[in-house]
């Protein structure tokens, strides 16, 4: 049994700051713990913009509060995000994160499941890391 606590994660090497402020990500479950899935609370930022194309990795999230949008860029759709809304990227889905009037508390799930080395490269594409 795994059990964890959010304020062990907190200013360890598991919580990740996105480069420009936009988001930190707190990486609960990662590949090495053979889950088959990471498991991670994210904190988007109010007023804030990230490009995110997972070309590597399938993601479900689920917005616990806050407020914010995600834009389809293949599309043009936005949909609103906020308490109880879940999206999931089942298709690699190239789209804009948008942090709203108030910072965004999403629960996400990553499949393959990342390392925790992953970092968003210039194209908002995370890494597939084969070894730890």
């Amino acid at each position: 049994m795994i059990v964890r606590d959010i304020k062990d994660i907190i200013g360890s090497d598991k919580e990740v700051h996105a480069k420009g402020g936009q988001w930190t990500s707190r990486r609960m479950l990662l590949r090495k713990d053979g889950m088959g899935f990471s498991f991670h609370e994210t904190i988007i930022r109010a007023g804030t913009r990230t490009h995110i194309h997972y070309q590597n990795h399938l993601e479900a999230v689920y917005c616990v509060s806050g407020n914010g949008k995600i834009e389809d860029l293949a599309t043009g759709e936005v949909h609103e995000i906020y308490d109880g809304i879940m999206y999931a990227l089942n298709k690699h889905d190239d789209h804009n994160l948008y942090g709203g009037t108030e910072d965004m508390r999403l629960i996400c799930v990553f499949n393959p499941p990342i390392t925790g080395a992953e970092h968003h490269d210039e194209n908002g594409v995370y890494p597939l890391i084969e070894e730890e």
